[in-house]
């Protein structure tokens, strides 16, 4: 059987603790190829570099395992790996292991889950891990542990037909973690405020701030799940279409 072809990105920039062991626990599985940004690009969503040129440099920061940076934001990381250092579709794209939650409605602004949906658009398996522990220094072992997990179950029994999967470990020691649980997207929102100030010529700028809220407790949740002490895992589609919706237009437009 031929080896695997992994590619391994992220948003956090390739410096990141989450990547390092995110290609870490990849690297068992085939060859893993990384191509991630030359700095943090979180909360970018989908968003693609078409004003001005990318750039790709090679780096030895993983050691052995083939490494680029890239200038432009996670999907452009994705796209340009495909194109100009893979040179053909990986069996595998893992994202991440983001430093932050990506549950509920944070997979719309994730530059995590919008490099591994990228990737599944171009029918590629791909897998989006994120570890509830915000810290640029954080423990990413129990996250990792749990990676590998999921990985191996993706490899040897495949992903369903959207081939995308959102993944979020809880911030807890392993001894509290009480497995994995497949869930949907939390109904949730972020409420914003912009903290005004005025900088040293008088001129306004703003902060932006807010709240995360829930907008229900249902144990069918990634939001429970998290919790209530278990790994969340949630197929991802990108079809948008609202189809109950559709059928009212339909009905009475």
């Amino acid at each position: 059987m031929p080896e695997k072809l992994i590619l391994v990105t992220n948003d956090d920039g390739i410096t990141a603790k989450g990547i390092a062991a995110l290609v870490q626990v990849a690297a068992p599985f085939g060859r893993v190829v990384v191509v991630a940004p030359d700095k943090p690009q979180s909360a970018m969503g989908h968003a693609m570099t078409i004003s001005q040129p990318l750039r790709l440099v090679r780096t030895d920061i993983f050691g052995d395992i083939e490494a680029y940076t890239c200038s432009g934001t996670p999907v452009d990381c994705v796209k340009l790996a495909i194109d100009k250092v893979l040179h053909r579709k990986p069996d595998l794209c893992l994202s991440g292991i983001n430093h932050g939650s990506n549950a509920a409605i944070n997979v719309i602004y994730s530059g995590t889950m919008s490099a591994a949906m990228e990737a599944s658009l171009d029918r590629i398996p791909a897998i989006g891990f994120s570890s509830l522990d915000y810290k640029h220094d954080a423990d990413m072992s129990v996250a990792a542990h749990y990676a590998q997990q999921i990985i191996c179950s993706a490899l040897e029994k495949g992903l369903p037909s959207y081939n995308l999967l959102n993944v979020n470990i809880p911030k807890l020691p392993a001894d509290q973690i009480k497995g994995i649980k497949m869930c949907r997207q939390a109904a949730a929102k972020w409420v914003e405020n912009y903290d005004e100030r005025i900088d040293p010529q008088g001129r306004k700028y703003y902060w932006l701030t807010g709240e995360f809220i829930a907008e229900e407790n249902s144990e069918e949740t990634d939001l429970w799940a998290l919790d209530n002490g278990y790994v969340s895992v949630v197929p991802v589609q990108h079809d948008l279409t609202a189809y109950d919706d559709l059928a009212f237009l339909r009905q009475n437009w």
